[in-house]
């Protein structure tokens, strides 16, 4: 039985148990990633016969004047049904018309390798990210480099002073860099957004998830770079990142990457996701990793509604 649940009537230790019971399942899904991008949701829901979740398509909404509206949270990537082997009803049509019914406009990312069959009144769209395979030694890693990037990082390993990466502690300081040399009139967010990514760091920290790392001027302690990442059963998430002018010059943001590569090679099964790539010059600097060009599906409804006519005249 799939049934439509509020916020309020969700069971979050049993929404926690079907997304552990769900192969392959992203971090998006879980109950804490959506209390801190989201933090209410609701959801189409496949209950069993003790009331159990076998399994639910999370729905995270807001009011709008023409009803609710179901989104995609900033910094989730993709969303998408969640099955269980318990699962009765594993088509995502008959759970996008169960929500269909409750929202007047609906948009979702789904997770690479979904083929949806869509009700009527859906339409599909596409976007892309790109995937890094860590199942193969960090040496066969390397090989698959670009001849630029290994002559970036042979030629910072011959420096006087090399610039390493470590651990990273202030998500606050590399939003800022973000700030400083992105703009933040070209960030697409409001200042207040951010304290969503703060939220999602610390969730992810209560999680033992969240990996901050930065790389910092040996001289001066200047950052020069950083990047937030978090682990998951999959693999790793390259969820944000920020370098500065001098940072990008001396090859920092490779090193970032080539440390999450180094510290994470060799896990079969376990794939670096860069989130990103649409951009040409940011989708060649991820290939130059050796990672491939993925895409996954986007689902757009908005039920047409009768006071926009009347509203014209």
């Amino acid at each position: 039985m799939l049934r439509l649940l509020r916020f309020a009537d969700l069971d979050l230790a049993r929404w926690a148990a079907c997304v552990a019971a769900s192969p392959g399942a992203l971090p998006y899904v879980a109950a804490w990633w959506l209390a801190a991008t989201a933090r209410r949701w609701d959801a189409v829901v496949e209950l069993g016969p003790g009331g159990e979740y076998r399994s639910l398509l999370p729905l995270p909404t807001k009011g709008r004047p023409w009803g609710r509206e179901a989104y995609q949270p900033l910094f989730t990537q993709q969303l998408g049904l969640v099955l269980t082997p318990a699962s009765q009803q594993r088509q995502l049509a008959d759970y996008l018309a169960v929500a269909q019914r409750h929202v007047g406009r609906l948009y979702q990312q789904l997770p690479v390798g979904t083929s949806p069959a869509l009700p009527p009144g859906f339409t599909l769209g596409e976007r892309r990210t790109y995937h890094l395979d860590l199942s193969l030694p960090l040496a066969a890693l390397r090989r698959a480099y670009a001849p630029d990037h290994r002559r970036r990082l042979r030629k910072n390993d011959a420096l006087p002073q090399p610039l390493h990466v470590r651990e990273g502690a202030d998500l606050d300081e590399l939003i800022q860099l973000f700030l400083t040399y992105k703009g933040a009139a070209h960030t697409g967010l409001r200042p207040d957004q951010y304290n969503l990514l703060r939220r999602l760091y610390a969730a992810a920290q209560a999680q033992g998830v969240a990996e901050l790392r930065q790389v910092r001027q040996p001289d001066t302690g200047e950052l020069l770079a950083g990047a937030l990442f978090v682990r998951h059963a999959g693999g790793l998430i390259y969820l944000f990142a920020a370098a500065s002018a001098t940072g990008r010059a001396s090859g920092a943001p490779l090193l970032l990457l080539d440390d999450a590569v180094r510290r994470h090679a060799g896990q079969p099964g376990q794939l670096l996701d860069f989130e990103g790539g649409s951009l040409p010059s940011i989708g060649r600097f991820f290939a130059n990793f050796g990672a491939q060009p993925v895409t996954y599906p986007t689902l757009t409804f908005t039920r047409k509604i009768w006071f926009p006519l009347w509203m014209r005249f």
